[in-house]
């Protein structure tokens, strides 16, 4: 975005980029900042001259903040002391922060930028990967077979075996067990070559003396072979080594060093990386990191972050890379983490070679979970954040004969659950919250972002979507949502009241039992008006029991979901609220 920088009579353009870096302002007049387009903070910063009023000036900006009507946060930088104290008053009765230095000013500016690019990362919205399914089993019977070996080093012919099974390229590479079978793989791939170590137990393969590169003949390639059997035999046991493996020497000259891994955090899970790779790696410590899931919005962030993506975009006569290419494999490789993540403890790609339509992994490194980690789960962290469910995503077609799509709720589903509020009678509001709610507070902003932006991990949120109307409108919602302490979880339901009797209210349930086995709850509950006769029958006809509270006056829903002593123990140690979940 660019920006209108005015300065008394003068006139300058500049970017976001060059503002947010723009940390002291010490002009002597008022500056004004305005966005070209979107609204965005407008910091002015004003000095005491005989030119100047800072009364007059104060009143006015106030003026322009309350005609604004709060669209366009607006900082203020009154400096002066006491010859403008009035002016700063005028400015905070109007709900202006005024600070005494601009660079402070400056300094909010960019927090409230990053906390606006912090949000829009939190409303993205990433999806499982359903493409790879087939070979995602072939990825678990490598991962398997080496577990059951009591390994935790996969072989780079492994490694990148996986990462060609999420899309992610690879360099061609051959196995050869002796010097003379090192010499015909050379062969068959095409001279110069790289010749690497294969071994279980050796990750870092350049430390040992385990990488010989650009070998032009057959006897280079059968002195490489000996002279790395050497190096390992000499510092690691005989059975360290496995022989080599031989990939095309691939020119980097005109192309980038980079490195995508991941690796667990003790409280976050598995945390990505991104930058500039090769052996300096450590040197340049260029990274950026992130928590997995990523979509191509949120891959692009990550890359941004490093010094190495403007690089990327072509410098000095050199040809950009393929930014959407690079995207779409650190997004690939993020699936990758989180669907073996209780496999697979660390993860990386380096180098990963980037020139102009080419990517291609040259080295990978696997490591996995022990055995006795996997057998404790409390030393495996899960993923801190889980995808879109999309596994969800189904057709069902009502008694009626209507076809609806249900499928878990976005964020950019808000204007559907406004249009679905308008839908609703003041009769199926009450017996939803068994209260009165108003339309206006139903539908209010604030509340939509809790009910539209879920954290799938701790709520589930499916809706029914009409596929057989013109505008595809919401027509039922279900939520279940965990409780804190307990492992239970609390449904509540609403379905349009012309789509009521058609089966979507029991379907939407059934859903939500199944993601509550899946997720190893105990137990699930609810709480409705007695008069919700509807609800009642719903959850009568999947199991529920249901209990008439007479002091209270509601009918109590319950269904245990692991047999009739699972939930000896877990008995509430204070009386719960009775009220609905406020969401949807």
């Amino acid at each position: 975005m660019d920006y209108i920088l005015y300065i008394t009579s003068s006139l300058l353009i500049f970017n976001e980029s060059m503002f947010l870096n723009f940390t002291l302002l010490s002009f002597s007049t008022i500056l004004l900042l305005l966005p070209s387009s979107s609204p965005t903070p407008s910091p002015k910063v004003l000095t005491p001259q005989s030119m100047t009023d800072p009364t007059e000036t104060a009143k006015r900006i106030a003026e322009v903040s309350k005609k604004i009507g709060g669209t366009k946060p607006i900082l203020a930088s009154w400096m002066g002391g006491a010859g403008v104290m009035e002016g700063r008053a005028i400015l905070d009765k109007a709900g202006i922060p005024t600070f005494d230095y601009p660079d402070s000013a400056a300094e909010m500016f960019s927090y409230m930028f990053q906390y606006y690019v912090n949000i829009s990362q939190l409303y993205q919205c990433p999806r499982w990967c359903t493409e790879m399914y087939s070979e995602s089993q072939m990825v678990d019977s490598i991962l398997a077979r080496a577990q059951s070996a009591d390994r935790t080093i996969l072989t780079e012919s492994e490694s990148k075996q996986i990462l060609s099974a999420y899309g992610i390229p690879t360099a061609k590479s051959i196995l050869a067990l002796s010097a003379e079978d090192a010499v015909c793989a050379a062969n068959e791939i095409g001279y110069p070559v790289v010749v690497k170590i294969n071994s279980e137990t050796i990750t870092h393969k350049t430390d040992v003396g385990g990488v010989k590169l650009n070998l032009i003949s057959p006897q280079q390639v059968r002195e490489a072979f000996h002279s790395i059997q050497t190096a390992v035999e000499s510092r690691f046991e005989k059975d360290d080594f496995l022989g080599v493996t031989c990939q095309p020497m691939i020119d980097s000259r005109d192309a980038y060093e980079l490195i995508v891994g991941a690796s667990p955090d003790d409280q976050f899970g598995p945390v990505l990386l991104f930058g500039s790779g090769g052996t300096l790696v450590e040197v340049y410590n260029d990274r950026s990191l992130a928590l997995p899931p990523l979509n191509s919005v949120l891959a692009r962030l990550m890359m941004k972050n490093t010094n190495i993506y403007k690089a990327l975009k072509g410098v000095r006569g050199k040809s950009s890379v393929d930014i959407h290419a690079l995207e779409k494999l650190i997004v690939n490789f993020s699936h990758l983490v989180m669907e073996k993540w209780n496999y697979i403890s660390d993860i990386e790609i380096n180098p990963l070679l980037a020139s102009g339509d080419t990517l291609m992994a040259l080295d990978a490194r696997v490591i996995l979970h022990s055995r006795t980690e996997v057998g404790s789960v409390p030393r495996i962290v899960r993923p801190a954040i889980r995808p879109y469910p999309s596994q969800y995503e189904q057709r069902f077609v009502s008694k009626k004969g209507r076809v609806v799509l249900i499928r878990a709720i976005m964020p950019e589903d808000e204007p559907l659950v406004v249009d679905f509020h308008k839908r609703i009678s003041e009769e199926s509001v009450y017996t939803r919250f068994l209260s009165d709610i108003k339309y206006e507070d139903r539908v209010a902003h604030n509340r939509l972002i809790r009910v539209c932006h879920v954290d799938y991990d701790r709520d589930m949120a499916l809706i029914a979507l009409d596929k057989s109307s013109s505008t595809g409108k919401l027509v039922a919602a279900a939520r279940l949502t965990k409780e804190h302490g307990r492992n239970v979880a609390e449904f509540s339901m609403m379905v349009a009241d012309d789509y009521q009797g058609e089966g979507l209210g029991g379907k939407l349930l059934r859903e939500l039992i199944e993601h509550a086995k899946a997720d190893s709850l105990d137990a699930i509950e609810a709480v409705v008006l007695r008069t919700n006769r509807a609800m009642i029958h719903v959850a009568k006809n999947v199991g529920f029991e249901c209990v008439y509270d007479k002091e209270e006056g509601v009918v109590k829903q319950f269904l245990n979901l692991r047999g009739p002593h699972a939930l000896l123990g877990v008995e509430e140690t204070k009386p719960r609220q009775v009220s609905a979940p406020i969401y949807i």
